[in-house]
């Protein structure tokens, strides 16, 4: 595990990127979905489904919605599309908000909802049978989906010891563009990969571990690749890098979504070593998760 500073050129370039996601939010707050041309809409969902096989079990987030499918980003970096039936079951659990023993409507189901979905085959793709979420999740999904005005409302155990703290860290967290770097840890990929490692898993748990002890500690993920491959695709695999990463840090790591800032890929941009030689390349391969503080909050 490497810990670096971050390139501050590579950094300034993001505060750009924040304003995109925010566009993004906001499209979805106004009824509107981003994503709605990558869902592809399935034919009339069948009413009863109790006769179809099996299928497999689905796990990940949230990532699009259509109006009858959902598409789900997986821990391994896939994509699955799911139908949603009227007969599809929808629950919360953990008691929290009181909903482990009611049907949920399909409008629970959030962006950026870490679900678990029994399915069954039909003839046009998956239908999910029985959708699964921890009410927690549900919370801070419905957090971001509701603005950033309620992105530190009384949910974060460690925020909620300190009122006082939370209030002024709600009025200074919408117009700021400027971070302390308190650590960077790098992960590495092999040749045109994004699955993780054992080691990278256990490296983006403990850079968790370590932002949750940090006062106030945001999350930036950037990724990168090498020189190798098109301009096109090592964007598009920089990008794959960084929501890999993003995913096993609010799935495994239990890091909250509202704790992070918008992901980004870096294609071959700002390369940690010489990318003429094997050893070089390799380190450039890489994703690099940044702790960051305000400078607005971190006493400056």
């Amino acid at each position: 595990m490497g810990i670096r500073p971050s390139n501050p050129t590579a950094l300034f370039l993001f505060t750009a990127l924040v304003a995109l996601g925010s566009g993004k939010l906001a499209a979805q707050q106004a009824g509107q979905n981003p994503d709605s041309e990558r869902i592809t809409v399935l034919g009339s969902m069948p009413a009863d489904i109790s006769g179809l096989p099996e299928g497999p079990e689905v796990k990940g987030i949230i990532s699009a919605r259509g109006p009858n499918a959902l598409r789900i980003a997986g821990s391994e970096g896939s994509d699955t599309l799911v139908g949603l039936s009227p007969a599809t079951r929808i629950r919360g659990s953990g008691g929290f908000l009181g909903l482990e023993r009611t049907d949920l409507a399909p409008s629970s189901l959030l962006n950026g909802l870490p679900v678990t979905i029994e399915t069954v085959q039909w003839e046009e793709g998956l239908i999910a049978r029985r959708i699964k979420f921890k009410n927690e999740d549900l919370e801070v999904a419905a957090m971001i989906h509701g603005g950033t005005a309620q992105r530190f409302a009384q949910h974060d155990a460690a925020i909620q010891e300190n009122t006082q703290a939370t209030e002024a860290l709600r009025g200074r967290m919408g117009d700021i563009d400027k971070y302390n770097i308190k650590s960077t840890t790098n992960v590495y990929f092999e040749t045109g990969k994004w699955d993780l490692s054992q080691s990278a898993k256990q490296d983006l748990c403990a850079i968790a571990g370590q932002a949750q002890v940090t006062e106030n500690a945001l999350l930036l993920v950037v990724g990168y690749t090498d020189s190798a491959g098109s301009e096109e695709y090592n964007q598009v695999l920089s990008e794959r890098r960084a929501g890999r990463v993003v995913n096993y840090l609010q799935q495994e790591c239990r890091w909250a979504p509202y704790r992070m800032l918008t992901p980004t890929g870096m294609a071959e941009a700002d390369p940690m070593a010489d990318n003429d030689t094997a050893n070089g390349k390799a380190q450039n391969r890489r994703v690099s998760v940044n702790i960051l503080v305000s400078k607005a909050v971190d006493g400056e």
